[in-house]
């Protein structure tokens, strides 16, 4: 199935502000524009952006509940009762565990680490873990990446006699739990000035809260390889005091890594040095998240917080293996989804995608929803049975809030959580084809039928020529990339063949472009794109390309690739 994508430019900017930018700072007027497309509009503003600095990073205790939440922790540690750090199951919990976790260790805690089962405990606090923990001698419960719901929860650990503090950047329901303190960035009545922090964010606004009370102020910088690492999985924005967390956290990883981190940057065969927000997020995230999908997530934990490179790559090779056995399930479900798709689901009616298979496995289908909302822009729902209860994952498109659109099917629903982009859910078996009809209502009416084509927005137009060294060295400074500070994207007329194109991997196109007779010469590659191949192979069709500029390295030599987004055939000029 081919989409065919409608291309839209950002709003350009005033002439006269990116010649008055482009001369101040030296650089191109395409490099202006996106600078000015991102809001930077001045030459102070341009070097906060390319020179981030830790001292501009607000102060943790602007966040409401940290005095509390820090009081009880240098309490705790004082009379040395257990400690636990509870997080979840993904990269950003397994990461914010390990910071926390850490952290205190270094301050002498009595501290150990939670980490629910996906499968058999499901997501964040639940009342049969604090009993455990409570058992266990636990006095203090500390949850990252998680807690932010959990008012029936938090309750229960009160009545043992359990403190909890909540640090969390989810969304909150309606009422807050009756915690020591609750740290969230979003939560009603926080004043903290920056609300997009990932769950390691928080934690790390904890950490540096608790480490300026005890003079330990210089120590909490070495942490900020796990923050960068969550930050780029959990696909937070990287803006404002992101961008400057990740920036920082980046460097550590590039030149400095812990020894899992290290374990897993060789798995993934890639160098020191050069690894970028993407790298991790496509090949360091899901050998993390693999393990957690397929058992216990509390190993990727001992991974981060491994001392010796020997024990680090040990337990590497174990998450590396779960990968396999993850991505092999990953497909074998995707495949049987694609098929359920073609042959049951009215794609001209439906505007939304459920499916449910009592036997998919839990722990792979939000990658199978990702991979469902790709490759047919529409949001998608796929559930499997636990328990006799249907739960699964749910993915949104750009720009369609999900988890607006399953508050209105609460009554339908036993739980869902999540945010704009992504969600939980769990329902009764019985109940799916009436939420299906339903969801697909609300989406209806949510969404314009123009609302279901996928748009590709453009920053700027630019011609080959203009991709020089110079060109790509001030780009490579706009990172990290992502969400908010995400790749520029560019157009480029009248491009032509440099040589024959073809296919590699499943279908994607590899080909070399020039434009106007020119001697420079761009390779370039179009991941899923291959079914141009045959179009575009006459001699000398003229095309428009989307694109991104990214760095590939091959025998030791670094050259700047052109990543097609998107082609449009223009004419034969034959």
């Amino acid at each position: 199935m081919t989409i065919e994508k409608q291309w839209t430019f950002k709003e350009a900017p005033d002439e006269q502000t990116v010649l008055a930018l482009a001369d101040s700072l030296n650089i191109s007027n395409v490099l202006a524009t996106i600078l000015i497309l991102r809001g930077i509009t001045n030459f102070h503003e341009a070097k906060i952006f390319f020179r981030p600095d830790l001292d501009s990073l607000y102060d943790p205790f602007l966040m409401d509940g940290m005095l509390e939440a820090t009081d009880r922790i240098i309490d705790a540690i004082t009379c040395n009762e257990k400690i636990i750090v509870y997080g979840d199951y993904d990269v950003d919990g397994t990461a914010s565990s390990a910071l926390l976790y850490l952290f205190l260790k270094e301050l002498n805690a009595n501290v150990e680490v939670h980490i629910p089962n996906r499968l058999t405990d499901g997501y964040g606090l639940s009342n049969n873990s604090i009993d455990t923990l409570a058992n266990n001698g636990a006095k203090l419960i500390v949850t990252v990446d998680c807690g932010i719901t959990a008012v029936e929860e938090v309750a229960h650990a009160n009545s043992l006699g359990v403190d909890v503090i909540i640090s969390d950047h989810h969304k909150p329901k309606e009422i807050i739990p009756d915690a020591v303190a609750v740290l969230d960035p979003i939560k009603p009545g926080c004043n903290y000035p920056y609300k997009y922090l990932s769950g390691a964010g928080v934690a790390f606004k904890l950490a540096r809260a608790v480490s300026d009370r005890v003079g330990r102020k210089e120590g909490i910088i070495q942490y900020l390889d796990l923050v960068a690492l969550a930050a780029a999985a959990d696909i937070v924005p990287l803006t404002d005091e992101n961008r400057t967390l990740v920036r920082k956290g980046m460097e550590l990883i590039n030149h400095n890594p812990r020894p899992g981190i290290l374990a897993l940057i060789h798995k993934a065969k890639k160098e020191v040095g050069s690894l970028t927000a993407g790298q991790l997020v496509f090949t360091i995230a899901p050998r993390i998240n693999a393990v957690g999908r397929m058992g216990d997530a509390k190993r990727a934990v001992d991974l981060f917080v491994a001392n010796e490179q020997t024990e680090a790559d040990r337990i590497a090779q174990i998450l590396e293996e779960e990968n396999y056995k993850r991505r092999k399930i990953d497909e074998m479900t995707f495949s049987h989804a694609v098929t359920l798709i073609e042959e049951e689901i009215d794609l001209e009616n439906e505007v939304a995608i459920v499916i449910h298979v009592d036997e998919w496995h839990a722990g792979v289908i939000g990658i199978v929803a990702s991979r469902v909302v790709e490759k047919y822009h529409r949001p998608a729902l796929m559930l499997s049975t636990i328990d006799g209860v249907a739960k699964g994952s749910a993915r949104s498109i750009s720009g369609f809030n999900i988890y607006e659109a399953l508050q209105q099917c609460d009554d339908l629903l036993i739980q869902f959580g999540g945010h704009e982009a992504a969600a939980g859910v769990a329902i009764e078996i019985e109940k799916i084809p009436e939420f299906r009809i339903r969801f697909n209502k609300i989406l209806k009416e949510k969404m314009a039928e123009k609302g279901i084509i996928p748009k590709i927005k453009i920053d700027t137009k630019i011609s080959l020529a203009e991709i020089t060294p110079k060109f790509i060295r001030i780009l490579d400074q706009f990172a990290p990339f992502g969400p908010g500070n995400m790749r520029p994207v560019f157009v480029a007329e009248d491009v032509e063949l440099a040589n024959y194109p073809r296919i590699v991997g499943k279908n994607h196109l590899l080909t070399t472009l020039k434009q106007n007779d020119g001697d420079k010469v761009f390779d370039a590659i179009g991941f899923n794109l291959g079914y141009f191949a045959e179009k575009i192979a006459k001699d000398r069709d003229l095309i428009d390309i989307v694109f991104t500029i990214e760095k590939i390295s091959r025998n030791g030599v670094t050259y700047p690739q052109l990543r097609l987004k998107d082609i449009k055939i223009k004419e034969n000029v034959n």
